[in-house]
């Protein structure tokens, strides 16, 4: 492929890209539009492409899904918390303990370097621990490649679990509206924030400034200020598949070779954190009277857009309680993943 002219080989890379985006679209599993991109940039990054997503598209990209994690925090989600908030930070610290736990043994094995399986076992918020992951030296081609693979089991064992309960053959997604009606304010207010959020974040050397910067300014905006954002699912496109080519064009074969070598660890590590957190809501169920499959989805550890559309299939579902603990377990994964990341890393040198 290093042989085509640059035009060429971003036409195969994006014609690879809608293939796999689709395909994965069609099978119903999450975060098509990031992983259907990132798996055509892997091909071509391995198969010797020499394109590259310029600094400015892969900076804006960023900041576009800083401003879709403010816009999806919802001032609903405290009330619930504050009713609930013992069990909630009991859940979120058992949770993000087994993983960091999980992730020093991945490292302390040296099945994958440094704090990269740190960040890669974190339970949630997959897109943001990947762009701030590299920002602490950690590998963000392997962060991706673990916190995919999780998102995509997370969502098909909850998938599987909610069957039992309920029939959910008849739910989908809502369908997607490519090209929605502008709302000029709503749009220039993002694109306004996403600016602002990436110099404040460049002015101030955050970690991931583009990113963090936008979503601490964004998440300000939208519940200090009450501002509305607008993010039609073109732009969602367009930014999923910068990071997702930004992120796959640097895989080279040795790279996945060393994934493919770990796939049973990681695997195995997925399936033990999904596991717990079965565990987890089971307890949950059993002491102190929650529905089966309220706790289960609750403590599910990711997959926060499928979890939403499998609660909303089961009239049984308190489907408010569902997503204020994973809302909780996102921000507080966003807050403290760095010091974890970094605490779990001084532990495997020890």
């Amino acid at each position: 492929m290093a042989a085509r002219a640059p035009a060429v080989q971003w036409l195969a890379i994006l014609a690879l890209s809608l293939l796999f985006a689709g395909v994965l679209e069609a099978a119903a599993l999450p975060a098509a539009l990031l992983i259907g991109p990132m798996f055509a940039g892997i091909l071509a990054g391995t198969g010797g492409a020499t394109v590259r997503v310029p600094r400015p598209a892969f900076a804006a990209a960023q900041s576009i899904v800083g401003c879709l994690v403010a816009a999806s925090i919802s001032p609903g989600i405290f009330p619930v918390f504050l009713a609930e908030w013992p069990l909630f930070l009991g859940a979120v610290t058992v949770t993000l303990a087994a993983s960091a736990v999980l992730g020093w043994l991945i490292s302390r094995w040296r099945i994958l370097p440094g704090t990269t399986a740190v960040w890669g076992s974190s339970p949630g918020a997959a897109t943001a621990m990947v762009l701030m992951a590299g920002a602490f030296g950690a590998d963000q081609r392997l962060v991706a490649f673990m916190q995919y693979l999780r998102v995509i089991f997370v969502s098909m064992a909850a998938a599987l679990v909610a069957r039992l309960w309920v029939d959910t053959s008849g739910v989908a997604a809502p369908a997607i509206v490519w090209f929605p009606a502008v709302r000029p304010e709503a749009l220039a207010a993002t694109l306004l924030t996403a600016l602002a959020g990436a110099a404040a974040g460049r002015l101030l050397k955050l970690p991931s400034p583009y990113f963090l910067g936008t979503m601490i300014l964004g998440t300000a905006l939208h519940l200090g200020a009450g501002i509305d954002f607008q993010l039609p699912q073109w732009l969602l496109a367009a930014s999923y598949a910068a990071v997702g080519w930004a992120i796959g064009l640097n895989f080279t074969m040795p790279i996945l070779r060393h994934a493919t070598r770990a796939l049973p660890q990681i695997v195995a590590s997925i399936v033990i954190l999904i596991a717990l957190c079965g565990a987890m809501g089971w307890v949950m169920s059993r002491m102190l009277g929650i529905d089966p499959l309220t706790a289960y989805l609750a403590t599910s550890p990711g997959g926060m857009d499928s979890i939403a559309i499998i609660a909303a299939a089961a009239n049984n579902v308190d489907i408010s309680f569902v997503m204020a603990l994973q809302t909780v377990r996102f921000l507080i994964v966003l807050l403290l993943g760095p010091g974890i990341a970094k605490l779990v890393a001084r532990a495997v040198k020890e």
